[in-house]
């Protein structure tokens, strides 16, 4: 009975458990109250409002998305822009809604998102895609488009893309224009470009204002235009730019995605807009192709049966329609997730906004969402597929994968030019299908098909004019005080003269376009100024250029662009230099001592091989030792000459000699070369050998005022600055080397080659000496990234191509000769080094015949001494050796001689021994014979 019982109470426990959970689970509502912020009107918005209401009405018709619960949604016409369109979307945000679809315009979901973040309501928009919205200032604010961020990065990436540097912003002056035009900005500098002037417009703009502003913008450097706004001002500034003549060749036009909603809602345009666009390169939103989004693609006509969008053209689907179509299925399914999590629709007093109670405004008509957070997570967490493909935020609260189609305007309709997305830059295939691969940025994998540009030209644009504001280029010249010949101010005149400006004046009339510009001087005419300086002052906006005798150096390029170089220079050493006269003793000059030693060496080596090869073989290289021995030296040194007399018979011997005399001939002509200058060419020498030699001494260094030398020789030498002098007339550099350092002069001097060539032409005690020891050139300077200086590096090339450089050269630097003509300095001696390989070829052949001769002479003595031991029996070590030694001096066909003489001795002796033995063994083997006179006595 008890057991009953206790199970009576079990179930009778169980029971109340479950009918209290029951009771806990809130029942889902029959409606849930969305709204949405859109103007009914604008191109955006009449596109949004027909997609939301499609979306709306598809998730009431399917029950498993809701679960049997509605969607009820209120739209508000927000055709009001500033302080009256937020009034409006307060007053909208006063009805119980869980969430707001929008709004439409950055400037206003800015404002409201504060009021999100108070009432915890998330607002999903479709097209507010201002970077900043995306921040945690605004937790509440769920951006399900493209964010303008990535937008920039394509735009940047395709400027890049081409090569081209600056642009000019043509945008709204709203939070919109700013902050994407600052986007653009930052973009732009990841990849060494810039905004080089930015042109801001009033939302309200009238076409005077644009008429105005572009006006500006044409006087400026850059031909890139990004136009970044929406559309109720944007064709006006084609059609300005098309009455100004900007839409012509040249000019490269970029626009937001702003240009191609137009072209998919409003198409076709009137002729007079499409003519305004030509060429124009605009993005759009990618969605990849997918069933879901042919099937809505397909509906769109049914949808908007009634509607016109331009005149009494059909309303076209912009990707706008396809993200507020999705943005209103995110939110169901975060709704859906939202009831699953126990969530309850409820709302409460804000105990902040109570305290205005009473107030004109009723501010304390706004309530909080008790869900709002949790439906914010849950449409952070949605994973779906929509008609704009995946839709699934990341960590940032961005939309994955971010792509743009890359369209050019082109006759009446466009082309898809190629893609850009964040995972692998531009490419020409649809981005979906790049996913599967490893990302690659690299400069070959980044594509583009072929674009018309503005003026019906396939021809990319060069990106850059000069200005025609009217001002001219800042450049500096340095005011030098020698070496005129290079730059120099014409006395009395603002003019300049000199290799360097003629050289300059030649590239700048080679270029397709003019360029104003005024020469000024740097430097205050009594010392020479410090180039290094001057390039500074470039960076600083002081100049805008400088040109003249700058050499292109590592910390100088680190500050400003160079052109092509227009002449070659470099450090080199100046010395004075001394006549050298023949000594008795100059025929030995030509070979170094130990290249003297060594050929001595093998002469003697090459004559006792051949003696070794010869001796048992030839009668010219035997004799009593005396005669051998005087035999080899003169046979070794007569082929210098190739007078020798003795023949050589082995084949080993002549394969010695035939490489022996190559050697020969090799060493007797450089020999002949070298001495022949030594006595007919004037010699000259120098203390000094060269950087290395003046480096390694205590003596004092010469260098030009205000040259890169000093630094150089202090930094990079580690000379140190007690030994430097600064000198500055080329007069200087004379007095101070012949006073030379015991007389308060310098050593040498330390200076770039182009000076030193024209300090040398009318001054031939001094000489260079030694290498030039670093290499570089000059060039014109110009800020970083300017266009100028590569247009003005192609001209260079140009001069230098057809011969007009080398011209220039002659009429400034060309000089006549010193009146020592001919002098040189010391020749190098020759040394071992040159000739190495043939005397390593040489003693590898005499190597080689002496191994093959003495296996040779070691097989004949094998057979030679077999016999000698077979007729005397020895057989010790040192007899063996002792006959060696004997059978080697002997003459190779004596040995023959007698080694056959004594084969015949041996088989003569072999033959009387056998014939002995035979007799002796019949002997033994016939009985003897009887004696009569044995078996008579017996």
């Amino acid at each position: 009975m008890k057991t009953i019982w206790i199970l009576v109470l079990v179930v009778f426990y169980n029971g109340i458990s479950l009918n209290g959970v029951a009771t806990n689970v809130p029942a889902r509502p029959p409606f849930v109250s969305i709204g949405a912020l859109l103007p009914f009107n604008s191109t955006i918005g009449k596109v949004a409002k027909v997609a939301i209401q499609a979306a709306v009405d598809d998730v009431n018709a399917d029950p498993t998305i809701l679960g049997g619960t509605k969607l009820r949604i209120k739209m508000q016409n927000a055709d009001k822009s500033g302080f009256l369109g937020i009034i409006d979307a307060l007053k909208f945000m006063e009805t119980d809604t869980v969430a707001i679809v929008g709004p439409q315009s950055s400037v206003t979901a800015h404002a409201i998102s504060f009021v999100a973040n108070e009432l915890q309501i998330p607002l999903l928009s479709y097209s507010s895609t201002d970077p900043t919205l995306s921040s945690p200032q605004f937790p509440f604010f769920v951006m399900t488009a493209r964010n303008d961020l990535y937008q920039m990065a394509a735009i940047a990436e395709i400027v890049d893309y081409y090569g081209w540097k600056e642009v000019i912003a043509i945008y709204g002056d709203d939070d919109y224009g700013r902050n994407g035009i600052a986007a653009l900005g930052d973009k732009l500098a990841e990849r060494r470009c810039k905004i080089s002037f930015k042109a801001p417009l009033t939302p309200a703009a009238t076409r005077e204002e644009i008429t105005d502003l572009l006006v500006k913008v044409a006087l400026t450097e850059s031909r890139i235009l990004v136009v970044h706004t929406f559309n109720s001002w944007g064709p006006v500034v084609f059609s300005v730019a098309q009455y100004l003549g900007m839409m012509g060749p040249g000019y490269v036009w970029i626009t937001t995605n702003w240009l191609s909603t137009l072209l998919e809602t409003d198409s076709p345009l009137p002729a007079g807009t499409l003519d305004d666009i030509q060429g124009v390169l605009t993005l759009r939103m990618y969605t990849p192709d997918s069933e879901l989004k042919r099937k809505f693609v397909s509906r769109w006509s049914t949808l908007t049966s009634g509607t016109t969008a331009y005149g009494s053209n059909p309303m076209g689907l912009s990707t706008y329609g396809l993200y507020a179509y999705d943005t209103v299925w995110l939110l169901a399914h975060a709704i859906n997730a939202f009831f699953d999590q126990g969530g309850n629709i409820s709302f409460s007093n804000d105990s902040r906004l109570a305290a205005l109670r009473g107030g004109s405004l009723h501010l304390d008509a706004l309530n909080i969402f008790n869900g709002g957070n949790l439906l914010r997570q849950n449409i952070l967490q949605v994973n779906m597929t929509g008609v704009t493909g995946k839709v699934k935020f990341n960590p940032d609260g961005n939309l994955i994968h971010p792509a743009y189609d890359i369209i050019n305007v082109i006759g009446n309709g466009i082309r898809r030019i190629g893609y850009w997305s964040n995972y692998s830059g531009l490419s020409v295939v649809p981005p979906e299908t790049l996913y599967s691969r490893p990302p690659n940025r690299s400069s070959s994998s980044q594509k583009l098909h072929g674009v018309i540009w503005p003026g019906q030209t396939a021809q990319k644009p060069r990106g850059w004019v000069y200005p025609e504001n009217g001002r001219h280029l800042r450049i500096a010249v340095p005011s030098r005080v020698s070496y005129c010949e290079f730059v120099s101010q014409v006395p009395g005149t603002d003019k300049f003269a000199g290799y360097c400006i003629d050289v300059f004046t030649a590239a700048i009339n080679l270029l397709p376009y003019a360029v104003p510009y005024k020469l000024i001087p740097y430097g205050d005419g009594v010392n020479n100024p410090s180039c290094t300086e001057l390039v500074r002052l470039i960076t600083a906006g002081v100049y805008d250029a400088a040109i003249g005798d700058i050499a292109i150096i590592t910390n100088r390029t680190k500050m400003v662009d160079f052109t092509q170089p227009y002449i070659e220079s470099g450090l080199v050493v100046v010395a004075p230099v001394k006549k050298r006269n023949s000594s008795a003793w100059a025929f030995l000059q030509p070979f170094t001592g130990q290249m003297w030693s060594v050929t001595a060496l093998f002469f003697i080596i090459v004559g006792a091989v051949v003696w070794i090869l010869e001796h048992r073989l030839n009668d010219d290289f035997r004799g009593p030792p005396r005669r051998q021995l005087i035999t080899i030296l003169w046979f070794s040194f007569s082929t210098w000459f190739f007078a020798h007399r003795e023949n050589t018979i082995s084949t080993l011997g002549r394969f010695v000699l035939f490489i022996w005399l190559f050697v020969v001939l090799i060493i007797n002509s450089s020999y002949t070369a070298s001495l022949t200058s030594i006595l007919t060419v004037q010699q000259i020498f120098s203390p000094i050998e060269g950087i290395e030699s003046l480096i390694s001494s205590k003596d004092p260094i010469g260098y030009q005022q205000g040259s890169f030398a000093r630094d150089y020789l202090v930094n990079e030498l580690g000379i140190h600055e007690s030994r430097l002098v600064s000198l500055k007339m080329p007069e200087d550099y004379a007095k101070a080397l012949k006073d030379g350092p015991h007389r308060g002069g310098v050593a040498a001097v330390v200076d770039e080659r182009a000076y030193i060539e024209l300090f040398l032409s009318a001054r031939c005690e001094f000489s260079i000496v030694g290498q030039q020891f670093t290499k570089n050139g000059w060039g014109f300077a110009f800020p970083r990234d300017s266009p100028l200086a590569v247009d003005l590096s192609t001209a260079i090339l140009k001069l230098s191509e057809n011969g007009d450089l080398q011209r220039i050269h002659d009429k400034w630097l060309m000089r006549s000769a010193c009146s020592l003509q001919g002098t040189k300095l010391e020749v190098d001696r020759l040394d071992l080094k040159s000739f190495w390989g043939l005397y390593l070829m040489c003693g590898i052949a005499c190597l080689f015949a002496l191994f093959i001769n003495v296996l040779q002479m070691v097989r004949q003595f094998s057979q030679y001494n077999s016999l000698e031991v077979a007729s005397s029996g020895r057989s010790s070590t040192s007899a063996r050796l002792q006959t060696f030694l004997s059978f080697a001096d002997e003459k190779e066909q004596e040995v023959k001689s007698r080694s056959k003489r004594r084969r015949l001795e041996m088989a003569s002796y072999r033959n009387e021994t056998m014939d002995g033995y035979s007799s002796k063994r019949q002997d033994i083997e016939s009985p003897p014979d009887e004696s009569p006179h044995a078996s008579n006595e017996a």
